[in-house]
């Protein structure tokens, strides 16, 4: 029997967390072959070279696509996607998968996409139809949505938004957000393991810091990282475990910035390039919260009880939890989210939040439509579908009659 040939792209230490059990489940079928492209961070020294995670967990790393210049400057980080473009055209031509699965909305994903595209490799989308008004990401997620042919999100309201960029609703499957499914499904580290592992034993007060720049914000990140940690420099009885930033535009400066905190707190803070899924999911456990900007804040960390303080406008647009406290990036803010986090109100309503994007099952759902879709056979040419021209009519005049256009 002919196997159909899935692979799976993955940048970055994070996406590829998420696409563990989706990459487990096609390697156990028979009908399936597991290819694996790692790209990005995942090839970086600085960044931990996490391609060997991937290949400890059992899997095949099929190609290597360096991509990830030394600089994080806009015009490096456009210089890579373009290397990005060159690499993963030979890749593909010499695995000739027959279908292609991308995670998200980062640029090592915009190459892959595009080398698909040209080529008329189906794409299987993951996590599309989200927003992130403050992070180019956006951009890049939809635009990878309108070059795929399958669409599996997070939410219905995720669904009905990748609908409206002209995706048919036969294509578009929510199934939940697949962070969820780690943490049914990983054993997590007991407190002990955790404590070895990051390097600190934890306290009676514990705070996980991930932050990331707004790509789309000029020279703010730094401010807004800095205001950050005036108010952890407050917290004098507190805990601080951070995760330093991806490959994204002055991310290098926020790492920076982190470790002259630590050095200058080492009593009660260290910091990470890479925890891992089971390292991070773990930490998430033990802390009080997460704080910073990671979407994992919104995603994951409702389903473990915690609460978020969510900075800026990097996740802005996305669906929140009650157990997220948005607030701006300024110290004063900052210091009056963290003791709404800590208050008795607060704390009792943790006990029944729901987290809208599941309850797990995503990688299984998924994996269910990849055997019941004829793959090798996906019309590559897709046909635009329109919403109801009525509706339309309307939503235009409403807006034109309201704000009179852009």
């Amino acid at each position: 029997m002919k196997t159909k040939r899935i692979c799976v792209v993955t940048g970055s230490r994070a996406e590829y967390g998420l696409l563990f059990w989706l990459m487990k489940y096609i390697d156990d079928r028979e009908e399936f072959t597991l290819q694996v492209i790692a790209t990005g961070m995942h090839l970086s020294p600085e960044f931990g070279m996490t391609y060997r995670d991937i290949e400890n967990d059992g899997f095949i790393v099929n190609k290597k696509v360096e991509m990830l210049l030394s600089s994080d400057t806009p015009v490096g980080v456009t210089k890579s996607i373009g290397v990005g473009i060159v690499g993963m055209a030979d890749a593909l031509e010499d695995l000739r998968p027959d279908l292609m699965v991308l995670l998200g909305d980062r640029f090592e994903l915009l190459a892959a996409s595009t080398a698909a595209l040209i080529r008329k490799l189906p794409i299987a989308h993951l996590h599309g139809g989200e927003t992130t008004e403050g992070a180019f990401d956006e951009a890049i997620r939809h635009s990878i949505t309108k070059m795929s042919h399958l669409h599996f999100t997070a939410t219905e309201h995720y669904r009905r938004r990748v609908i409206q960029l002209g995706e048919h609703p036969s294509a578009v499957f929510c199934v939940g957000g697949l962070g969820i499914d780690n943490i049914n499904m990983l054993d997590l580290l007991s407190k002990s393991a955790l404590e070895e592992k990051i390097g600190l034993a934890l306290g009676t007060r514990n705070l996980l810091v991930t932050f990331h720049p707004s790509t789309l914000e000029h020279d703010e990140s730094s401010t807004q990282f800095s205001n950050l940690l005036q108010a952890l420099e407050k917290l004098n009885s507190t805990k601080i475990l951070f995760t330093k930033t991806n490959a994204d535009t002055n991310g290098r400066i926020i790492n920076q910035m982190i470790d002259k905190f630590v050095l200058n707190n080492s009593d009660r803070a260290v910091a990470h390039t890479s925890l891992g899924q089971l390292g991070y999911l773990s930490a998430l456990k033990y802390v009080d919260g997460v704080v910073g900007n990671s979407s994992s804040g919104l995603i994951e960390a409702p389903s473990l009880g915690i609460g978020t303080i969510n900075i800026g406008s990097r996740q802005r647009g996305r669906i929140r939890a009650t157990s997220v406290i948005d607030c701006e990036p300024t110290c004063e803010d900052i210091l009056k989210s963290l003791n709404k986090m800590y208050s008795q109100s607060f704390n009792k309503r943790l006990a029944t939040v729901v987290n809208p994007y599941g309850v797990g099952g995503a990688a299984s759902q998924i994996i269910e439509k990849f055997r019941t879709i004829d793959i090798e056979n996906i019309d590559v040419k897709k046909s635009f579908f329109d919403l109801d021209e009525r509706l339309l009519t309307q939503v235009i005049e409403h807006y034109e009659g309201n704000y009179g256009g852009l």
